[in-house]
């Protein structure tokens, strides 16, 4: 590994005040990432996010020709509360949009040309009833979804409801009724091709949905103007097994993502019974990958079942595998240029076999894509497969949102000892500039970015918010600390119990063996991440020595006040990452940032959003208090009308030129460009 060379005519800027191509405004401007896709008839849709206009998700819709329109009124905004983090808050049937609206939470039909209608009642208090995670009957008549019900009491019910799909006039609109109630989350509620069974995913506290989820299925009967669930049964789930995602085949078999091989990998449910009372699962091409991925949101698909194949999806060095899998357990794999392949829809005619495959291409490169793969029988002959190249088409404007980039930092997974013998991963971005070189006698400042979750991962995907530190002259290493998902479940656990601890760790071995290579200049190593990742800056910045400097945005400083105050999905995520609470209170309290108010002595950056409810202000408020009693220097930026993390465009640009002014001043160089300072708080202590 070595610094990436430059052209030797370039002039020579210390790292960090580099002029860069890519302002703060260039990650909002005119952005708009893909989110979720669906697809049928030929016809595409998509939604997007809308940073310059408050953080709205939109929906976009693609006819057969390349058209584009927006079948919504400019004002909606596909967002869904359930969880928190939500996700699926729109799914397409036979042209119609079903969508919750961000403003009311209510489900909303909207068909072709005509107006969003609303489908459920308004609730007693506003916000108080939320949809997610829906599909459509076969014959259009109900829709099945997700329901999370917010009582007077501060009573939170998460369950599975079936609503009338085409009332006619709200005056009529009747309650859902009820399927599924009783566990603690339900999640993919999923549809028989007949319109006769259910399938769906409950887990209860204090696991997560990575942690321990069952499969159950029940019978779907029609009783007058209501939908019924008959029967339901536990399919699969044992104590040490994740399932997600379950899909029926048009055949009537059920599949699902297990991780009971270690690795989420696609099943097919049998129909022998196992000695635990379950039903068998069929491993329908085993891999030592990851398939799946934590459901942090709702509607994740990373595989699709057809009338006579399933494919499925991972990533490697090479790129974004797609693998078919006929029924008879033939296989054809292609390898895209992609980096990962995200929300799978199938859009196929079922009489030839012939369609495609709706997905989200994400690249190194440039920004993310709506792709379509054309698909092919599986007893196809290679010759009538168009060539070896792998085939799909962009749907979506391929040209990078911002500015056009001569260079950019493409990451490299690395691989680094960390404690007891353990190895670490992250990718590591070098800086890189068309426009200006470091001084030989130089060596750049490193961010260590740490993901959030912490149950997540860094990933390759391009990230213009990167790029903006890289292109500056700063190295960053996006840390896949133990924890993270996408190296098998037993790495994912490596949090149990531990969290403070194998983090922080693995962040201060990525920043110290990065100095130990020369790589990076060793006085000037900083740490930042939001969330879970905000909590573990805050911890190595308490209790190591390793960093000179940190940023948090919205991070955990409180572990007993983050256990007694956030939300129904994280409420019990802690006994499995600290330990049980308040049985283990004594182990929340020596973890918690907040009780190594002496080790605070580095400059800290905090950025807070004012209606977190994951993470509530009086985390951040707490730990700024705490340095301005000790004259640490510190900036505080709350930001009014942000949840847990940045939407709205003018807080994402300030929060990072302000970012990026705290580390000018604490590292003592002057950044390019029209950057508004920060005021740091007892700037005179600065080193």
């Amino acid at each position: 590994m070595s610094d990436v060379a430059a052209p030797a005519d370039l002039p020579i800027v210390p790292y960090g005040a580099w002029p860069s191509p890519i302002a703060a405004r260039d990650l909002v401007t005119g952005s708009s990432q893909p989110v979720e896709t669906w697809a049928e008839a030929g016809v595409t849709w998509w939604s997007q996010t809308r940073p310059d206009q408050g953080g709205r998700e939109e929906i976009r819709r693609r006819e057969s020709d390349g058209s584009v329109t927006g079948p919504l009124p400019e004002r909606w905004n596909a967002r869904t509360r359930v969880h928190e983090y939500g996700g699926a808050a729109w799914w397409v049937h036979e042209g119609v949009i079903f969508s919750v609206d961000w403003s009311d939470q209510r489900l909303y039909r909207v068909a072709p040309g005509q107006s969003p209608v609303p489908i459920t009642p308004t609730p007693a208090v506003p916000l108080a009833l939320r949809y997610a995670d829906g599909r459509s009957t076969p014959d259009g008549a109900f829709c099945v979804c997700v329901r999370e019900s917010h009582g007077d009491d501060g009573e939170v019910r998460n369950e599975i409801v079936a609503v009338t799909a085409n009332p006619t006039g709200e005056a009529e609109l009747t309650e859902p009724t009820v399927l599924v109630t009783g566990p603690d989350f339900v999640m993919s509620p999923r549809i028989s091709a007949d319109g006769t069974r259910l399938a769906w995913i409950q887990w209860q506290h204090p696991n997560m949905p990575w942690d321990t989820t069952q499969l159950w299925a029940g019978d779907l009967v029609r009783a007058g103007d209501r939908l019924e669930l008959r029967n339901p049964q536990r399919i699969a789930g044992h104590p040490d097994e994740a399932l997600q995602q379950p899909e029926w085949g048009p055949d009537g078999r059920l599949y699902v993502i297990s991780d009971r091989s270690d690795w989420w990998n696609v099943y097919r449910v049998g129909s022998s019974v196992a000695a635990d009372g379950d039903l068998e699962l069929e491993p329908i091409h085993p891999l030592a990958v990851e398939i799946g991925h934590p459901a942090w949101r709702f509607g994740q698909s990373r595989y699709l079942v057809g009338a006579d194949a399933v494919w499925l999806t991972y990533s490697t060095a090479e790129g974004a595998h797609l693998v078919q899998v006929g029924l008879d357990g033939s296989t054809h794999e292609q390898v895209l240029p992609f980096v990962v392949l995200t929300s799978l829809r199938l859009d196929q005619d079922e009489r030839t076999g012939e369609g495609r495959i709706v997905a989200i291409g994400g690249r190194a490169t440039a920004d993310p894509v709506v792709v379509a793969i054309p698909i092919h029988r599986p007893d196809a002959e290679p010759t009538d497969r168009a060539g070896s190249e792998p085939e799909f088409t962009v749907l979506t404007d391929s040209a990078p949102n911002g500015p056009a980039l001569k260079a950019i930092s493409v990451p490299q997974l690395i691989h680094f000892p960390s404690t007891d013998g353990r190895t670490a991963h992250a990718q590591l971005y070098l800086p890189t500039s068309s426009l200006a070189q470091g001084p030989a006698d130089e060596k750049p400042p490193l961010l260590v970015a740490i993901h959030g979750g912490p149950t997540s991962a860094a990933g390759s995907s391009f990230k213009l918010s990167v790029q903006y530190w890289t292109s500056r002259g700063f190295a960053l290493v996006d840390v896949d600390y133990g924890g993270s998902t996408g190296y098998g479940r037993p790495y994912r656990r490596l949090l149990d119990g531990a969290w403070g601890i194998v983090d922080v760790d693995d962040a201060c071995a990525a920043a110290t063996w990065l100095a130990d290579q020369g790589l990076v200049d060793p006085q000037r190593l900083a740490i930042r991440g939001g969330s879970a990742g905000g909590f573990t800056t805050l911890a190595a910045l308490a209790t190591r020595d390793v960093f000179a400097a940190g940023a948090s945005h919205y991070g955990v400083a409180d572990l007993g006040a983050l256990a007694r105050d956030t939300h129904k999905f994280e409420s019990r995520y802690l006994d499995g990452l600290v330990g049980p609470w308040p049985e283990a209170a004594d182990v929340y309290t020596e973890r918690s940032p907040l009780s190594h108010i002496d080790g605070f002595d580095r400059p800290l950056i905090v950025l807070q959003g004012d209606e977190d409810a994951v993470v509530p202000p009086a985390q951040a408020k707490s730990i700024v208090d705490a340095l301005a009693a000790k004259h640490v220097p510190h900036a505080y930026l709350l930001f009014a009308g942000e949840q847990h993390g940045f939407r709205q465009a003018d807080n994402i640009v300030r929060a990072l030129e302000a970012e990026l002014s705290f580390y000018a001043q604490v590292f003592g160089f002057t950044p390019a460009g029209d950057i508004a300072p920060v005021e740091i708080a007892f700037a005179e202590n600065l080193p």
